[in-house]
């Protein structure tokens, strides 16, 4: 009996060094997820390998007038040109990327109809007949310029294809790029929040929603559902889907029946109500607040917004639970405000939506936001003493934001999840246009020490007892504006992008589950 006792207390003594989540009587394992960069002629992640899906809106010119200038212009239902003017012709540019960062060779232009295309900054027409032009592209001059000088209105040109040299028999059954889908194997979630165009976004009605047929997926509609189904079938990885902020009751039914018609029945599916309700830089903000002040939620619009997000994404899960039968194909996210556990209250007390939701997410940025006035303070810290102030700082009130947030969601029943993470370095205020500082926080994006930072800031979220932490974001050139991508471009090998490394060698040590 002793020794049983001995056993039994050695035991439990072994398992309380085990770090172990109970939310709502369940195991909670730290896991990765990935943010993908949004849609436009300037990705350098290049998913596709059609490469007009990411084409630009056409540009129309005159003949003798200012380029960029010309005519508006008649176009179908698709967004193809109907028609042109006399003297007048449309561009759009595909692949701007600077550097040689995509891949050269022989790509091969596939359309439907009559007229005539040229092109800009290619090296030379290999061939040409009706329907298939065949260019050679050096990716050293940058991007490739797509023009239409002439259409037949009887059988104007339109479905249009750029492929990318190798794919030209490949891609009707494949539209993606191996190298991508060999990126993110692993992941747990891909959230399309970019690839959605869900900030700011414009759709109301179910009629307003991208469609495959599309001439372009970089408008304000994004990318179609039934494409995002198909990437996360492929990749057997679960989805997040943002809600747009004004789309009415019937997009979101019919939405989660497309959902529920083409995805994998043995994935998740995140829910969540737009992005960042409670940021005033967002239209999604704004319009909260006006509905939540209509609603007689809230006096003021900040606190109407919180309000109002809790009260509609109770409705938007309810449609989803609907269609689905039941909730245990669905992960219900609310999101909030990671430095601020009063915003969650007031979002999750909403009408109790905390009952009718599984995770609350936050955003534990290390955050190095510099306005103009402190810039040249920052400058003067050197690089070293930047990474200090990131490492010695930042993480420790990020992790302080995850602590906090962490025991306020336990209290409720909630897992805790990031719906982006990372780090957050960039100028604000003015601070964007100091070019020293610019460079300073790019190279300290690709100092070594950044990846050890990251590993101590997955640590410290494995600590917390956190679940899935979606990372922000996967390929994105840096700017004045943020280093937000793990890697700047596609053909950037992972080991020397430090914050990749980093993020992959946790993947491996966390793994799917």
């Amino acid at each position: 009996m002793k020794s049983f006792c001995q056993l039994l207390l050695v035991t439990i003594f072994l398992m309380a060094l085990v770090p172990v989540t109970v939310v709502q009587g369940q195991h909670v394992e730290p896991k990765l997820g990935i943010n993908l960069a949004g849609p436009a002629d300037w990705n350098k992640e290049q998913p596709f390998v059609d490469v007009f899906r990411f084409s630009r809106q056409w540009i129309s010119h005159k003949a003798g007038q200012k380029w960029g200038k010309g005519p508006a212009l008649e176009l179908d239902e698709h967004g193809w040109v109907k028609r042109l003017e006399p003297m007048c012709s449309v561009d759009t540019p595909l692949c701007l990327i600077k550097g040689g960062h995509f891949p050269s060779g022989k790509y091969t232009v596939l359309y439907q109809g009559k007229g005539k295309i040229t092109f800009s900054n290619i090296q030379k027409v290999l061939e040409q007949t009706p329907g298939r032009i065949v260019i050679q592209v050096d990716a050293r001059r940058g991007g490739i310029w797509l023009q239409i000088k002439e259409v037949d209105p009887l059988d104007y040109i339109r479905n249009i294809r750029v492929i990318m040299p190798g794919f030209e028999n490949k891609y009707q059954s494949n539209p993606w790029r191996p190298d991508f889908l060999k990126r993110w194997a692993g992941f747990a979630s891909l959230r399309f929040m970019d690839w959605m165009n869900t900030n700011n976004s414009s759709i109301v009605t179910w009629e307003d929603r991208p469609k495959i047929t599309d001439a372009s997926w970089t408008l304000q509609r994004g990318i179609p559902v039934e494409i995002l189904c198909d990437l996360a079938n492929r990749m057997s990885i679960d989805p997040w889907f943002c809600m747009p902020h004004q789309a009415d009751d019937n997009y979101i039914r019919q939405f989660a029946i497309t959902v529920k018609k083409h995805l994998d029945p043995k994935l998740k599916i995140y829910i969540e109500y737009s992005n960042e309700t409670w940021n005033g830089m967002f239209e999604q903000n704004k319009y909260a607040g006006k509905m939540g002040q209509k609603l007689g939620l809230a006096d003021k619009s900040w606190q109407a917004a919180w309000k109002y997000t809790g009260y509609r994404s109770i409705q938007i899960f309810k449609i989803w639970e609907e269609v689905f039968g039941g909730v245990d194909s669905l992960v219900r996210v609310l999101a909030t405000q990671a430095v601020n556990p009063y915003v969650s209250g007031q979002i999750v007390h909403q009408n109790d939506a905390y009952k009718h939701a599984d995770a609350l997410a936050i955003a534990p940025y290390m955050s190095m936001n510099v306005s103009a006035k402190d810039a040249d303070g920052i400058v003067a810290l050197g690089l070293q003493g930047v990474l200090d102030r990131l490492e010695n700082e930042s993480l420790p009130r990020a992790v302080k934001s995850m602590q906090k947030q962490k025991a306020f969601a336990h209290k409720l029943g909630l897992e805790l999840i990031c719906y982006e993470a990372g780090q957050h370095m960039v100028g604000i205020h003015g601070g964007q246009n100091n070019q020293q500082l610019t460079q300073l926080f790019h190279a300290a994006n690709l100092h070594p020490r950044m990846g050890q930072i990251y590993q101590k800031y997955f640590k410290a979220w494995q600590n917390t007892d956190g679940g899935l932490m979606a990372m922000f974001s996967s390929v994105g050139g840096w700017s004045k504006w943020g280093s937000w991508g793990l890697m700047r471009y596609a053909d950037d090998k992972p080991m020397s992008q430090p914050k990749m490394q980093a993020t992959l060698e946790q993947l491996r040590a966390w793994g799917k589950n």
